[in-house]
């Protein structure tokens, strides 16, 4: 067989992993290797290959080997908690400025705890540990799982699609976690253990800087948001897919939705309550990254404004653009339209202060074609019982609105964070909620397949982290988007596009990894949703105008 890798041919004897036959490239490589792309699919480097194919050897800073070695390194910190505190349980919650959140029962956190456990790490990712990949058949997992009585990895046995049930072994340890892992302990060098909360934080280095950690940045509104909906989650026991599907196979699906958008409303209901009590809020903001619900939120926060005797009036940042000529050039010599300075700050300000003052403008429309505003006749005066709203990506900015007082504005970050997880040690990313509900949406509405959405989604999370994320704690209130059973009824749509994706496509390893974690999830109906839900946004069926 023959590999190529670096635009080099290798040779490969049977049996012979990727990190036998590439060792030269890979002891090489200026950076760590922690992982690699085999002909589309993400591989562990010791896998080995049965036919000839192109390699691609990932390091940290792509955001495969970033996953592979966060998987690792949590890994490692269930096994040494494991031989400290055989007794207590831990959960993974979920990420914080590259930390993750945990939680225990039956274990009080202190400082000596802490110590303990960094220090037992350390020792297991020194030793170098290999993490062996072991398989077995479903009947055979059954009567595993009925010896050990664990439920580590216990999910996979629920998955009528898995022929072949996998766990991952280090020493006596074994544990499963979601994707591929590193081929042992000693990939994972760099992290921290510190006390946080109830719980504890495991931090890791950013993709940036992969042999240093930096200093955290405390997310507070963002852990309180997420905290608050745990606990409601955690209270109903709906906190990881396996209670989720029990509900559906139980037909509780319909109290299950009924619950999840009852807790939105009441959560839209307060927001609109706090501005309701500000008399002088005359401006409400809200951001979110792609695909939080945004359109809809707005539309349903506007009905609960009116119930408290307030007329919401849009304002659209969109038509504010700067004239083509003006509108800045990125790195890439192409014209950057997500940048602040993309905004016409100056006449957007002049005309929100004129609006705050009772006077009338002239809104601008701007011709995407043509790259200049045009002035069609639309005025628009702002009524004392009238509050402006504005969505778009800079709405957290206050250099967006820098003209206007702060009493003045109510800033409302909303996203999809979401809370329910795969199991106690695999946690679902908010952005694969969010790529998922983007893949549905693009397909439905604007004629993109799963594979052009999967294309463009890097670029879209790097507008976010340079606008949106920074900005996130500035916000007044957050408002999370993700209803927990989302996902059961998001498979439906997603799986068909997502199978669509040829092996030989280069997003196929997401679209993979993407169907992976689709197929954990029983099948949910949309008969109970309703027209008024999010979630509508994206599958159809709204009783709102987009």
């Amino acid at each position: 067989m023959i590999l190529t890798c670096n635009n080099k041919k290798f040779s490969v004897n049977p049996g012979e992993s990727i990190k036998e036959a590439l060792k030269e490239e890979i002891e090489n490589s200026k950076t760590k290797i922690i992982t690699c792309n085999f002909n589309n699919e993400i591989k562990s480097l010791n896998h080995i290959p049965k036919t000839d194919g192109k390699v691609e050897l990932l390091d940290y800073s792509t955001t495969e080997g970033k996953r592979v070695y966060v998987r690792g390194i949590m890994y490692v910190m269930a096994m040494a908690v494991h031989i400290l505190y055989p007794e207590s349980f831990m959960t993974i919650n979920y990420q914080l400025d590259n930390s993750m959140f945990c939680t225990f029962e039956n274990l009080e956190i202190t400082e000596e705890i802490i110590k303990n456990i960094k220090e037992k790490m350390t020792e297991i990712i020194n030793k170098d540990i290999p993490i062996i990949k072991r398989k077995m058949t479903q009947e055979e997992a059954e009567e595993f799982y009925k010896k050990e009585q664990s439920l580590r990895g216990i999910l996979q046995t629920d998955v009528a699609t898995k022929e072949e049930v996998s766990l991952y072994y280090c020493e006596n340890y074994y544990n499963y976690f979601y994707g591929v892992m590193p081929i042992s302990t000693g990939y994972v060098k760099v992290f921290d253990v510190q006390k946080y909360d109830s719980g504890l934080l495991l931090r890791y280095p950013s993709k940036k800087d992969p042999n240093n950690l930096k200093e955290f940045k405390d997310n507070k509104k963002l852990m309180s948001t997420l905290k608050e909906y745990e606990d409601i989650y955690g209270v109903l026991k709906l906190n990881i897919i396996y209670r989720l599907n029990k509900k559906v196979e139980e037909d509780q699906g319909k109290e299950t939705i009924l619950l999840s958008e009852a807790l939105h409303e009441k959560k839209i209901s307060e927001i609109a309550d706090k501005i309701a009590k500000n008399k002088d809020i005359k401006m409400v903001l809200i951001a979110g990254p792609s695909s939080s619900g945004k359109t809809t939120f707005a539309k349903r926060l506007g009905i609960q404004l009116k119930l408290n005797g307030i007329e919401p009036k849009t304002l659209s940042v969109d038509n504010y653009f700067v004239e083509r000529e003006q509108n800045p050039i990125d790195e890439n010599g192409e014209l950057d339209f997500e940048c602040l300075e993309a905004v016409d700050l100056k006449l957007f300000n002049e005309h929100i202060l004129r609006l705050l003052a009772g006077e009338e403008i002239e809104l601008p429309t701007f011709d995407f074609e043509k790259g200049h505003k045009k002035y069609l006749g639309n005025k628009m005066t702002l009524e004392e019982n009238e509050v402006l709203v504005v969505e778009g990506i800079h709405c957290l900015n206050d250099q967006l609105t820098e003209s206007i007082p702060k009493d003045k504005k109510f800033k409302i970050y909303i996203s999809a964070l979401t809370i329910l997880n795969i199991d106690y040690y695999n946690r679902i990313s908010t952005t694969d909620t969010r790529l998922i509900r983007r893949i549905v949406r693009d397909y439905k509405y604007r004629g993109y397949s799963a594979k052009d959405t999967i294309e463009r989604w890097k670029s879209v999370n790097r507008g976010e982290k340079k606008y949106i994320f920074p900005f996130q704690e500035e916000a007044d209130v957050m408002f999370n988007t993700s209803m927990v059973y989302e996902l059961g009824v998001l498979r439906e749509y997603a799986l068909p596009l997502l199978k669509e994706i040829e092996s030989t496509e280069p997003e196929y390893a997401e679209a993979k990894r993407l169907i992976t974690l689709l197929n954990y999830f029983k099948p949910i109906p949309t008969d109970y949703i309703p027209g008024s839900s999010i979630l509508r946004e994206f599958i159809g069926g709204s009783i709102f105008h987009y």
